[in-house]
């Protein structure tokens, strides 16, 4: 009987000197937070904030700076918490990155996830993965901390998923110059609440000026021309023969999204919008049409 007394109290001693050990590396493990940043939200709240507009095409962002300063706040306010990495998440046509998505993508600490982007612009399966990463990151322990930029109410579940695996969820938020820029309901679920002001962003947001798009500065059809075949010669290389092999039995029609995307991308390096000058379009379709033809 005492033997057993003595072996069962052996064991005991041995679990509890286990658990210690276990606390004691617990102690030394550093925590861990992520950064969440909506950039549907970002784009539209601070574009509004700084420009007074929500059109991206209107102001320009310069995101590498802005995620530094994100950064920096996130080690201010987790003073001992290590950074695990910044995730940016937006919508694009077929999820290909545009240029701009592309060049966030490559600065470091960064990972960039993409929705789709609709025919009106909307973007749509971001809350998604927005769900996903922070409810797998919170499951598996690799963040304890996690600073959610963005405002849409379908963010709630995201939210709870992480808190259910012992996750804390910081809401920031952007100053609306009118009322609220954030559903309620996402406002009530969070662990800590923080808006970023005017002042945060005016570094980084500035409005195009009016000559970008002034009708004294507009280009000549050989300049859309030679913009359209500019686009077509990078699509080829980004998108892939195969993609825009398939455009070439509805010449002289472009669908409706490529033809978008092929206006937006076009404007951005033209500094000029093409939106109601039929001539211009047409150059600028011409020119994509011709350096595709001409590789096939």
């Amino acid at each position: 009987m005492n033997d057993d007394l003595a072996a069962l109290g052996a064991r005991i001693d041995h679990t509890n000197e286990l658990l210690e050990r276990m606390l004691a590396e617990v102690a030394k493990t550093p925590s861990t937070h992520a950064i969440f940043v909506d950039a549907g939200y970002l784009y539209a709240a601070a574009g509004r904030l700084v420009a007074g507009t929500e059109d991206r095409r209107a102001f320009d962002l310069d995101a590498e700076g802005l995620i530094d300063a994100l950064i920096d706040r996130a080690r201010q306010v987790f003073a001992d918490s290590r950074l695990l990495r910044v995730y940016w998440y937006d919508g694009a046509r077929r999820r290909i990155h545009t240029a701009e998505q592309q060049s966030i993508a490559e600065l470091p600490d960064v990972k960039v996830r993409l929705g789709n982007l609709n025919a009106n612009n909307q973007q749509k399966g971001v809350d998604s993965l927005i769900r996903g990463d922070l409810e797998s990151l919170a499951r598996h322990r690799a963040i304890s901390d996690a600073a959610l930029l963005g405002g849409d109410e379908d963010l709630v579940s995201a939210v709870e998923a992480a808190q259910g695996y012992g996750a804390r969820v910081h809401l920031w938020g952007i100053e609306a110059p009118e009322g609220r820029n954030q559903a309620e309901p996402l406002l009530w679920e969070v662990d800590s609440q923080r808006t970023l002001d005017l002042e945060f962003f005016k570094p980084y947001v500035s409005r195009r000026t009016a000559a970008a798009y002034d009708a004294a500065a507009r280009p000549t059809r050989d300049d859309v021309r030679f913009v359209g075949a500019q686009i077509a010669a990078k699509w080829l290389v980004s998108r892939g023969r195969e993609t825009l092999v398939e455009l070439l039995p509805g010449h002289p029609y472009l669908p409706g999204s490529v033809d978008q995307d092929l206006l937006v991308e076009a404007e951005g390096l033209l500094q000029y919008s093409l939106r109601g000058q039929a001539d211009l379009r047409r150059a600028l379709r011409d020119g994509f049409w011709e350096h595709l033809q001409a590789q096939f």
